[in-house]
């Protein structure tokens, strides 16, 4: 008798939740807000339309200097992600667009 190995899949996010370096980066900005660095943060509170059925939900919107700025947290980032963000930054040009990325014990932050 052969027997089948157990495969065992990937823990995908829960929609609505937080991934572990979303969930890092949300700590980041609750330290932020105690120190009173920035006002304000939510995740995921609100959609961008983009095109026809084509949305940008930004992973945090943050409120420093009482200006808002849209998050993107990416272990990596993937081209579609990026062209999606510079789209998003171009059609709403009244935001600013924060591109987030772990880097060791740190944040590397790229703003378009």
């Amino acid at each position: 008798m052969i027997r089948k190995a157990k495969v065992r899949a990937r823990p995908q996010p829960v929609p609505g939740g937080m991934n572990k370096t979303e969930q890092a980066y949300g700590q980041h900005l609750k330290r932020l807000m105690m120190a009173g660095e920035i006002e304000y943060y939510a995740f995921e509170s609100f959609k961008l339309r983009l095109a026809n059925r084509t949305f940008y939900t930004p992973d945090f919107v943050v409120i420093r200097d009482g200006m808002l700025e849209l998050h993107e947290v990416k272990g990596f980032w993937e081209d579609d992600a990026r062209v999606k963000i510079k789209v998003a930054a171009e059609q709403h040009w009244m935001f600013t667009f924060v591109a987030i990325k772990k880097a060791g014990a740190g944040w590397a932050i790229e703003e378009f």
